[in-house]
C-alpha cells in the first residue's frame, strides 16, 4: 500500500503538477503574441522572430503525433532542451505540443498539451495536462 500510495503521490500530485505548470507556461507564451504574427519561435528562449510558427493556424495537441515547428522539449528541470531539424532532442523529459485553430473570424483557439516522459512505477496513467485560451482580434 505504501509503495502505492507514494507512486501515486509522485505521479498525481509532482509530475501533474509540473505538466499543468508548462502546459500553462507556454499558452501564456503563445497568448503573448501578436493576433497576426506568424514567425515568432517560442521553441527557444529567449524567443526569437523567425523560424516559428507564431500563431499560425496548424500543429497538433496530441503529443503522440507532434508537428515540427509547434512542439519543444524541457528536461527534468524545465529548462528547454533544443531541438535540431525537427528531432526528438536526448535528455527530454517534459513534451509541450501546441494547436493553433481559427473556430471563427477574428479568433482563435490555442491549445496545449504537457506530458511527462515517463512516470514513477508501472501504475497508473502518465500525467497528461491540457489547457486552452481564445485570442481575439484586435487584441
Amino acid at each position: 500500500l505504501w509503495v502505492l500510495a507514494t507512486t501515486t503521490t509522485e505521479n498525481q500530485g509532482h509530475l501533474m503538477a509540473r505538466t499543468t505548470e508548462y502546459a500553462q507556461d507556454k499558452l501564456e507564451q503563445l497568448l503573448a503574441l501578436a493576433y497576426g504574427d506568424s514567425t515568432s519561435d517560442t521553441r527557444v528562449f529567449p524567443p526569437t522572430d523567425v523560424n516559428g510558427s507564431g500563431l499560425t493556424v496548424g500543429g497538433s495537441s496530441d503529443p503522440a503525433a507532434p508537428v515540427d515547428v509547434y512542439v519543444d522539449y524541457l528536461d527534468i528541470n524545465g529548462t528547454l532542451v533544443p531541438s535540431v531539424g525537427g528531432a526528438t532532442p536526448e535528455g527530454w523529459f517534459y513534451k509541450r505540443v501546441w494547436q493553433v485553430s481559427n473556430p471563427s473570424a477574428n479568433l482563435k483557439q490555442l491549445t496545449v498539451t504537457a506530458i511527462v516522459r515517463i512516470g514513477v512505477g508501472s501504475v497508473g496513467r502518465i500525467p497528461e495536462a491540457t489547457v486552452t485560451a481564445l485570442k481575439t482580434f484586435p487584441f
